[in-house]
């Protein structure tokens, strides 16, 4: 029998700290073998080259050439799959998202030499993080590279002949891949669409960041949620980072609720808690998409939606960075259509016009 090929992960780092724990966190698995390490992007440079990696491991804040510079370089002369290794602060959390859209992975936190407890659940996260990159859709990480060069402060879109239904609201879930994926959709709304709720799987520091990064490049008005806002047609509500969003009815109409209750599928916020929020009320009139992502999380909710007869979108398998999520709903017979995420906005669009 054949030995099982191994993922060869390169560790970019300059702490000789950090780099012996991601070692022995990696090391500890049959399936992944760390192949090199570099202090400096100079060194991997030439490592890369060398070794030949499957994935790499990348600090965001290096000397000599800082993380970015070095990931733009590398997503255009030999794209691979990237996890960034990020400071949870509000600067890591700009610099992560930028490195997400000009083609990295996913991201992690550093690891804390003292981790104790939190060590098992850390290994779990990145060991996951390593296997799903090494099978992760490079061609659409190129692209999310090459739409980064492109991307000045995209225009408003204009829809002369959108009139949007009453009472209708849009639930988008994603995970890995998402930051960019759901940016895609949101540009492709109006001014005058639908409320649409979100949940990304993304850490406290980083969901605050990425609202105010949405809000920029959207015609639509883009809050990191905060419990009893009223779904207001034109607005977008994010889940904010370890707080679960849910919808609830009061006389008012819909409202935002923040819940810091268990988490759910491993996340908190978790897309089954949203979804599940929705059915929960009954609420037929609403669009439900499942975007690329690892896991399952928000599958089996979006089965709940659409037996309770709303609308339910995923994200093909060729478009998604990580077809786990859409694919586990896809397999459930979970949704109404499978679309490419270039179509979704325009999609949602038909779905909600009153003509």
């Amino acid at each position: 029998m054949t030995e099982a090929k191994k993922v060869k992960v390169l560790i970019v780092d300059d702490s000789a700290v950090i780099r012996q724990i991601l070692t022995q966190i990696i090391s500890n698995h049959d399936d992944l073998e760390v192949v090199g390490t570099a202090a400096d992007p100079y060194i991997a440079r030439e490592k890369i080259k060398q070794l030949v990696p499957d994935v790499i491991t990348l600090d965001v804040e290096m000397p000599r050439m800082d993380g970015i510079t070095f990931l733009k370089n590398l997503m255009r002369l030999r794209p691979m799959p990237v996890i960034m290794i990020s400071t949870l602060t509000e600067a890591g959390a700009d610099i992560t998202l930028e490195a997400l859209q000009i083609g990295a992975f996913d991201y992690l936190p550093k690891p804390k030499e003292n981790l104790g407890k939190g060590l098992v659940e850390y290994e779990r996260d990145i060991v996951s993080k390593i296997r799903a990159a090494a099978e992760a859709n490079i061609q659409r990480l190129e692209m999310n590279s090459l739409r980064a060069k492109a991307d000045g402060r995209i225009q408003p879109v204009k829809a002369p002949n959108y009139a949007p239904k009453k009472d209708v609201i849009i639930a988008i879930g994603a995970s890995t891949g998402g930051t960019e994926a759901i940016k895609e959709v949101l540009q492709g709304l109006p001014a005058n669409c639908p409320p649409v709720v979100v949940t990304q799987h993304i850490p406290p520091q980083f969901s605050t960041s990425y609202a105010q990064r949405m809000n920029n490049c959207c015609a639509m008005v883009v809050h990191e949620a905060t419990s009893n806002q009223t779904l207001l047609p034109g607005n977008v509500y994010i889940a904010p980072g370890d707080r679960h969003l849910t919808i609830r009815k009061t006389s008012a109409g819909l409202v935002t609720q923040l819940d810091d209750s268990e988490k759910v599928n491993r996340h908190r916020p978790s897309v089954e808690v949203m979804f599940d929020s929705i059915t929960a009320l009954g609420y037929r009139k609403t669009v439900a998409v499942l975007l690329t992502g690892m896991g399952a999380d928000g599958a089996r909710a979006l089965l709940r939606m659409k037996e309770l007869g709303c609308h339910t979108i995923i994200q093909d398998e060729a478009t998604s960075v990580v077809w786990g999520m859409p694919g586990a709903a896809y397999h459930l017979g979970a949704y109404s259509e499978v679309k490419p995420l270039e179509t979704i906005a325009e999609r949602l669009l038909q779905l909600t016009n009153k003509h």
